[in-house]
């Protein structure tokens, strides 16, 4: 079932974003991802079928796997073990929700980069560096970087863009300590992602994280190294000094830099094809590196 907006009439809504429908229930929050897709921040008025359960099932997949790293806001998936009144609603829900811990957001994203790519390419090819930090001269784009690094941004309101800052500025924002322990929880996930999908023959070039606090402890929320908030490259089609293809919304991205597109609303129709290209190319990843095909 392709799922653009959720109706769960009865159940408050919190927040409707770019992908995700937020309920709460109790004392609980309901994640549901949809299947909206958005780019340059705009969301688009076609769906990526299967794309939401994607989204949900590969989060699944690695807050499992990094539990041991960090703790996590995921209370149950299971629909059949969700609260009586969101029965009504399973062929909304199935394999695309999550009940979790309310937690309080930290008011930065938590961007770790191990290749040099995107926004962080485009500064690098300015000042040589990227949210502050010194990187070696002659990178070409798309190279693997020394080591991993950790460039904070913002978080943006609706409709407007995040903006990378740089390590100091994150530590004005959330506190010197928090800042660092983020820093190096995510540097840690990713390191262990990175190394797990590279045997899968998938690079993760970048990713984001989220944090949050719920009940005075750092736990990590929302979605986890998916399509939508990582670059995920074809190990075996990497070729550095230029840009790459890509399982996530990069493909989408190359496609609307084409087309010339000012990169505000209203977001243009996009060809079929191009809908169902993205949604083969999440449907990969997802199988690649879980060994499993979606369920129906």
């Amino acid at each position: 079932m392709v799922v653009y907006e959720t109706d769960l009439k009865g159940i408050e809504l919190v927040n409707r974003g770019k992908v995700r429908d937020i309920y709460r229930v109790g004392e609980k929050l309901l994640l549901v991802a949809t299947d909206r897709l958005s780019a340059f921040d705009v969301v688009f008025p076609e769906p990526v079928p299967d794309k939401g359960r994607v989204l949900t099932q590969l989060s699944l997949f690695w807050f499992e796997r990094l539990s041991r790293i960090v703790p996590n806001h995921l209370l149950e998936t299971d629909i059949d073990r969700f609260p009586g009144e969101l029965r009504p609603f399973a062929d909304q829900l199935q394999g695309r929700a999550m009940l979790v811990k309310v937690a309080e957001p930290l008011q930065i994203e938590c961007i770790v980069r191990g290749y040099i790519s995107g926004s962080g390419w485009k500064a690098y090819q300015k000042t040589g560096e990227i949210c502050g930090i010194p990187l070696p001269s002659g990178l070409r784009e798309s190279d693997r970087l020394p080591e991993p690094i950790f460039t904070p941004s913002t978080k943006a309101e609706a409709g407007l863009h995040d903006e990378n800052i740089s390590f100091e500025r994150a530590r004005e924002i959330v506190g010197e300590d928090l800042a660092e322990r983020v820093r190096d929880i995510s540097i840690a996930m990713y390191k262990d992602a990175a190394e797990y999908a590279l045997g899968k023959g998938i690079i993760i070039a970048d990713t984001k994280f989220e944090f949050g606090i719920a009940d005075g402890e750092l736990i990590l929320i929302d979605e986890v190294l998916t399509p939508d908030s990582s670059r995920f490259w074809p190990l075996d089609q990497y070729q550095p000094g230029r840009s790459q293809s890509s399982f996530d919304k990069q493909f989408v991205r190359d496609y609307l830099e084409s087309i010339g597109w000012d990169k505000r609303p209203p977001a243009p129709s996009l060809p079929q094809d191009i809908i169902e290209k993205t949604r083969m190319r999440y449907l990969e990843a997802y199988k690649r590196l879980t060994g499993r095909e979606l369920s129906s």
